[in-house]
Protein backbone atom coordinates (compact mmCIF):
# COMPACT_ATOMS: atom_id res chain seq x y z
CA UNK A 1 0.00 0.00 0.00
CA UNK A 2 1.20 3.44 -0.80
CA UNK A 3 0.75 6.26 1.60
CA UNK A 4 -0.46 9.49 0.15
CA UNK A 5 1.89 12.27 1.06
CA UNK A 6 0.29 15.37 2.48
CA UNK A 7 0.76 18.39 0.28
CA UNK A 8 2.86 20.97 2.03
CA UNK A 9 2.95 24.62 1.19
CA UNK A 10 6.03 26.52 2.19
CA UNK A 11 5.42 30.22 2.63
CA UNK A 12 8.24 32.25 1.23
CA UNK A 13 9.39 35.63 2.41
CA UNK A 14 7.66 37.27 -0.56
CA UNK A 15 4.35 35.57 0.37
CA UNK A 16 4.57 36.82 3.94
CA UNK A 17 5.37 40.37 2.79
CA UNK A 18 2.52 40.32 0.29
CA UNK A 19 -0.02 39.05 2.84
CA UNK A 20 1.14 41.59 5.42
CA UNK A 21 0.93 44.46 2.94
CA UNK A 22 -2.47 43.26 1.76
CA UNK A 23 -3.84 43.12 5.32
CA UNK A 24 -2.49 46.58 6.12
CA UNK A 25 -3.93 48.02 2.91
CA UNK A 26 -7.38 46.49 3.52
CA UNK A 27 -7.33 47.68 7.15
CA UNK A 28 -6.57 51.26 6.07
CA UNK A 29 -9.25 51.03 3.37
CA UNK A 30 -11.83 49.85 5.92
CA UNK A 31 -10.95 52.74 8.21
CA UNK A 32 -11.33 55.24 5.36
CA UNK A 33 -14.72 53.75 4.48
CA UNK A 34 -16.06 53.54 8.04
CA UNK A 35 -14.73 56.78 9.50
CA UNK A 36 -17.22 59.21 7.84
CA UNK A 37 -20.17 57.10 8.99
CA UNK A 38 -18.81 56.66 12.53
CA UNK A 39 -18.08 60.39 12.68
CA UNK A 40 -21.68 61.20 11.73
CA UNK A 41 -22.91 58.83 14.45
CA UNK A 42 -20.68 60.55 17.01
CA UNK A 43 -21.90 64.03 16.01
CA UNK A 44 -25.54 62.94 16.06
CA UNK A 45 -25.12 61.57 19.60
CA UNK A 46 -23.22 64.61 20.83
CA UNK A 47 -24.64 67.79 22.32
CA UNK A 48 -25.39 70.19 19.45
CA UNK A 49 -23.77 73.26 20.99
CA UNK A 50 -20.68 71.28 21.94
CA UNK A 51 -20.40 69.90 18.37
CA UNK A 52 -19.99 73.45 17.05
CA UNK A 53 -16.66 73.67 18.86
CA UNK A 54 -15.31 70.81 16.73
CA UNK A 55 -13.04 68.00 17.78
CA UNK A 56 -15.67 65.23 17.48
CA UNK A 57 -14.11 62.27 15.67
CA UNK A 58 -15.01 58.72 16.75
CA UNK A 59 -16.87 59.19 20.03
CA UNK A 60 -19.34 61.80 21.33
CA UNK A 61 -17.88 64.17 23.91
CA UNK A 62 -21.22 65.03 25.57
CA UNK A 63 -23.62 62.18 24.94
CA UNK A 64 -27.28 63.01 24.32
CA UNK A 65 -30.36 61.66 22.49
CA UNK A 66 -31.82 65.13 22.04
CA UNK A 67 -30.94 65.39 18.33
CA UNK A 68 -32.93 62.23 17.54
CA UNK A 69 -35.78 63.36 19.77
CA UNK A 70 -35.89 66.67 17.91
CA UNK A 71 -36.04 64.91 14.53
CA UNK A 72 -38.74 62.40 15.47
CA UNK A 73 -40.93 64.94 17.20
CA UNK A 74 -41.87 66.28 13.77
CA UNK A 75 -44.98 64.60 12.34
CA UNK A 76 -43.75 65.05 8.76
CA UNK A 77 -40.82 62.70 9.41
CA UNK A 78 -43.07 59.72 10.17
CA UNK A 79 -45.09 60.27 7.02
CA UNK A 80 -41.89 60.68 4.99
CA UNK A 81 -40.48 57.44 6.40
CA UNK A 82 -43.72 55.64 5.56
CA UNK A 83 -43.69 56.90 1.96
CA UNK A 84 -39.98 56.00 1.58
CA UNK A 85 -40.55 52.46 2.86
CA UNK A 86 -43.68 52.07 0.72
CA UNK A 87 -42.03 53.21 -2.50
CA UNK A 88 -38.99 51.05 -1.78
CA UNK A 89 -41.05 47.89 -1.25
CA UNK A 90 -43.50 48.47 -4.12
CA UNK A 91 -40.84 49.84 -6.47
CA UNK A 92 -38.46 46.96 -5.83
CA UNK A 93 -41.17 44.29 -6.03
CA UNK A 94 -42.96 45.54 -9.16
CA UNK A 95 -39.74 46.61 -10.88
CA UNK A 96 -38.09 43.27 -10.18
CA UNK A 97 -41.06 41.32 -11.53
CA UNK A 98 -41.33 43.39 -14.73
CA UNK A 99 -37.57 43.30 -15.32
CA UNK A 100 -37.52 39.52 -14.89
CA UNK A 101 -40.37 39.04 -17.36
CA UNK A 102 -38.77 41.21 -20.04
CA UNK A 103 -35.37 39.58 -19.43
CA UNK A 104 -36.87 36.12 -19.87
CA UNK A 105 -38.52 37.18 -23.13
CA UNK A 106 -35.40 38.65 -24.74
CA UNK A 107 -33.27 35.76 -23.49
CA UNK A 108 -35.16 33.30 -25.69
CA UNK A 109 -33.13 32.41 -28.81
CA UNK A 110 -36.27 32.01 -30.96
CA UNK A 111 -37.65 35.47 -30.10
CA UNK A 112 -37.70 37.44 -33.36
CA UNK A 113 -37.28 40.96 -31.95
CA UNK A 114 -34.69 39.97 -29.36
CA UNK A 115 -31.85 42.11 -30.74
CA UNK A 116 -34.05 45.09 -31.62
CA UNK A 117 -35.65 45.36 -28.18
CA UNK A 118 -32.26 44.95 -26.50
CA UNK A 119 -30.82 47.81 -28.55
CA UNK A 120 -33.80 50.02 -27.69
CA UNK A 121 -33.29 49.43 -23.97
CA UNK A 122 -29.54 50.02 -24.23
CA UNK A 123 -30.16 53.36 -25.98
CA UNK A 124 -32.05 54.56 -22.90
CA UNK A 125 -28.80 54.27 -20.92
CA UNK A 126 -27.21 56.98 -23.10
CA UNK A 127 -30.11 59.16 -24.25
CA UNK A 128 -33.24 60.58 -22.62
CA UNK A 129 -35.91 63.08 -23.49
CA UNK A 130 -34.65 65.75 -21.12
CA UNK A 131 -36.07 67.28 -17.97
CA UNK A 132 -38.84 69.43 -19.47
CA UNK A 133 -40.21 66.79 -21.92
CA UNK A 134 -40.22 64.26 -19.09
CA UNK A 135 -42.15 66.66 -16.86
CA UNK A 136 -44.68 67.31 -19.64
CA UNK A 137 -45.07 63.57 -20.17
CA UNK A 138 -45.74 63.01 -16.48
CA UNK A 139 -48.29 65.82 -16.59
CA UNK A 140 -50.08 64.37 -19.63
CA UNK A 141 -50.15 60.94 -17.95
CA UNK A 142 -51.71 62.62 -14.88
CA UNK A 143 -49.00 61.23 -12.62
CA UNK A 144 -48.03 64.54 -11.03
CA UNK A 145 -49.34 64.71 -7.48
CA UNK A 146 -49.70 60.92 -7.22
CA UNK A 147 -47.67 58.17 -5.58
CA UNK A 148 -47.25 56.23 -8.86
CA UNK A 149 -44.98 58.89 -10.31
CA UNK A 150 -42.30 57.28 -8.12
CA UNK A 151 -42.88 53.78 -9.53
CA UNK A 152 -43.91 53.80 -13.20
CA UNK A 153 -41.20 56.00 -14.81
CA UNK A 154 -38.39 53.82 -13.38
CA UNK A 155 -40.15 50.49 -13.67
CA UNK A 156 -37.41 48.82 -15.76
CA UNK A 157 -33.73 49.71 -15.72
CA UNK A 158 -31.68 48.78 -18.79
CA UNK A 159 -28.65 47.94 -16.65
CA UNK A 160 -30.63 45.57 -14.42
CA UNK A 161 -32.32 44.10 -17.49
CA UNK A 162 -28.98 43.22 -19.10
CA UNK A 163 -27.71 41.58 -15.90
CA UNK A 164 -30.83 39.47 -15.53
CA UNK A 165 -30.97 38.55 -19.23
CA UNK A 166 -27.36 37.36 -19.14
CA UNK A 167 -28.09 35.23 -16.08
CA UNK A 168 -31.11 33.58 -17.71
CA UNK A 169 -29.14 32.93 -20.89
CA UNK A 170 -26.61 31.05 -18.76
CA UNK A 171 -29.21 28.54 -17.55
CA UNK A 172 -29.01 25.11 -19.26
CA UNK A 173 -31.21 24.88 -22.35
CA UNK A 174 -31.97 21.25 -21.52
CA UNK A 175 -34.14 22.40 -18.61
CA UNK A 176 -36.36 24.48 -20.88
CA UNK A 177 -36.51 21.77 -23.54
CA UNK A 178 -37.52 19.13 -20.98
CA UNK A 179 -40.22 21.41 -19.58
CA UNK A 180 -41.64 22.08 -23.06
CA UNK A 181 -41.67 18.37 -23.85
CA UNK A 182 -43.72 17.84 -20.67
CA UNK A 183 -46.22 20.43 -21.93
CA UNK A 184 -45.17 23.46 -19.90
CA UNK A 185 -45.83 26.87 -21.39
CA UNK A 186 -43.75 30.03 -21.08
CA UNK A 187 -45.59 31.30 -18.02
CA UNK A 188 -45.18 27.99 -16.17
CA UNK A 189 -41.50 27.83 -17.12
CA UNK A 190 -41.01 31.40 -15.96
CA UNK A 191 -42.70 31.00 -12.57
CA UNK A 192 -41.70 27.43 -11.69
CA UNK A 193 -38.22 27.15 -13.26
CA UNK A 194 -36.67 30.51 -14.11
CA UNK A 195 -37.57 32.43 -10.95
CA UNK A 196 -36.44 29.72 -8.47
CA UNK A 197 -33.15 29.24 -10.34
CA UNK A 198 -32.56 32.99 -10.61
CA UNK A 199 -32.60 33.72 -6.88
CA UNK A 200 -29.01 35.13 -6.78
CA UNK A 201 -29.57 37.63 -9.60
CA UNK A 202 -33.06 38.47 -8.30
CA UNK A 203 -31.59 39.36 -4.91
CA UNK A 204 -28.86 41.42 -6.58
CA UNK A 205 -31.26 43.39 -8.75
CA UNK A 206 -33.66 43.80 -5.81
CA UNK A 207 -30.86 45.42 -3.82
CA UNK A 208 -30.04 47.77 -6.70
CA UNK A 209 -33.68 48.83 -7.14
CA UNK A 210 -34.33 49.16 -3.40
CA UNK A 211 -31.29 51.39 -2.86
CA UNK A 212 -32.26 53.49 -5.89
CA UNK A 213 -35.83 53.95 -4.67
CA UNK A 214 -34.77 54.68 -1.09
CA UNK A 215 -32.25 57.36 -2.11
CA UNK A 216 -34.49 59.20 -4.57
CA UNK A 217 -35.51 62.76 -3.76
CA UNK A 218 -35.31 64.67 -7.05
CA UNK A 219 -38.56 63.21 -8.42
CA UNK A 220 -40.27 64.34 -5.20
CA UNK A 221 -38.87 67.83 -5.77
CA UNK A 222 -40.13 67.88 -9.39
CA UNK A 223 -43.55 66.31 -9.09
CA UNK A 224 -44.74 66.26 -5.47
CA UNK A 225 -42.98 69.07 -3.62
CA UNK A 226 -46.33 70.70 -2.86
CA UNK A 227 -47.84 67.41 -1.64
CA UNK A 228 -46.62 67.14 1.95
CA UNK A 229 -48.24 63.72 2.42
CA UNK A 230 -46.16 62.31 -0.48
CA UNK A 231 -42.70 63.61 0.44
CA UNK A 232 -39.99 61.08 1.24
CA UNK A 233 -37.36 60.90 3.95
CA UNK A 234 -34.60 61.78 1.49
CA UNK A 235 -36.49 64.89 0.40
CA UNK A 236 -36.81 66.00 4.01
CA UNK A 237 -33.09 65.38 4.41
CA UNK A 238 -32.39 67.48 1.34
CA UNK A 239 -34.37 70.39 2.81
CA UNK A 240 -32.40 70.15 6.05
CA UNK A 241 -29.13 70.09 4.12
CA UNK A 242 -30.21 73.23 2.26
CA UNK A 243 -31.06 74.95 5.51
CA UNK A 244 -27.73 73.97 7.03
CA UNK A 245 -25.83 75.38 4.05
CA UNK A 246 -27.37 78.82 4.66
CA UNK A 247 -26.27 78.91 8.29
CA UNK A 248 -24.50 82.14 9.07
CA UNK A 249 -21.71 82.91 11.51
CA UNK A 250 -24.32 84.54 13.74
CA UNK A 251 -25.96 81.16 14.23
CA UNK A 252 -22.63 79.71 15.32
CA UNK A 253 -22.14 82.56 17.78
CA UNK A 254 -25.61 81.88 19.14
CA UNK A 255 -24.72 78.22 19.60
CA UNK A 256 -21.63 79.16 21.60
CA UNK A 257 -23.68 81.54 23.73
CA UNK A 258 -26.34 78.93 24.43
CA UNK A 259 -23.64 76.41 25.32
CA UNK A 260 -22.11 78.86 27.78
CA UNK A 261 -25.53 79.44 29.35
CA UNK A 262 -26.00 75.71 29.84
CA UNK A 263 -28.78 75.33 27.27
CA UNK A 264 -28.63 71.61 26.45
CA UNK A 265 -31.92 71.47 24.53
CA UNK A 266 -30.85 73.36 21.45
CA UNK A 267 -30.01 71.93 18.05
CA UNK A 268 -27.79 73.16 15.24
CA UNK A 269 -27.94 72.47 11.49
CA UNK A 270 -24.78 70.39 11.76
CA UNK A 271 -26.23 68.11 14.44
CA UNK A 272 -29.55 67.71 12.63
CA UNK A 273 -27.72 67.01 9.36
CA UNK A 274 -25.73 64.21 11.00
CA UNK A 275 -28.84 62.81 12.69
CA UNK A 276 -30.86 62.75 9.48
CA UNK A 277 -27.97 61.10 7.63
CA UNK A 278 -27.95 58.23 10.12
CA UNK A 279 -31.74 57.92 10.10
CA UNK A 280 -31.81 57.77 6.28
CA UNK A 281 -28.88 55.34 5.93
CA UNK A 282 -29.58 52.85 8.69
CA UNK A 283 -32.52 50.94 7.10
CA UNK A 284 -30.61 50.09 3.91
CA UNK A 285 -27.53 49.13 5.92
CA UNK A 286 -29.67 46.73 7.95
CA UNK A 287 -31.14 45.11 4.83
CA UNK A 288 -27.84 44.65 2.99
CA UNK A 289 -26.43 41.74 5.11
CA UNK A 290 -29.46 39.59 4.24
CA UNK A 291 -28.80 40.00 0.49
CA UNK A 292 -25.00 40.15 0.57
CA UNK A 293 -24.51 36.39 0.18
CA UNK A 294 -26.37 36.50 -3.15
CA UNK A 295 -24.70 39.69 -4.34
CA UNK A 296 -21.33 38.35 -5.58
CA UNK A 297 -22.85 35.26 -7.18
CA UNK A 298 -25.58 37.25 -8.89
CA UNK A 299 -23.15 39.81 -10.29
CA UNK A 300 -20.69 37.13 -11.43
CA UNK A 301 -23.18 34.85 -13.15
CA UNK A 302 -25.19 37.77 -14.48
CA UNK A 303 -22.19 39.62 -15.94
CA UNK A 304 -22.47 40.83 -19.53
CA UNK A 305 -21.25 38.15 -21.92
Amino acid sequence: MFRRKKASFIRTREDILFDTGNIIFMFILCILMLYPFINQIAISLNDAADSVRGGIYLWPREFTWHNYAHVFEKAAIYQAIFISVLRTIIGAGVGLFCTAMVAYAIAQPHFIFKKSITIIFIMTMYFNGGLIPTFLLMRDLQLIGSFWVYILPTLISAFNLIIMRSFIEGLPNSIFESAKIDGAGDFRIFFQIVLPLSLPVLATVALFVAVFQWNQWFDVFLYNSSQEHLTTLQYELMKILQNSSTTSSGDMASAFANSADGNANMVTPKSIQATMTIVASLPIIMVYPFLQRYFVKGMTLGAVK
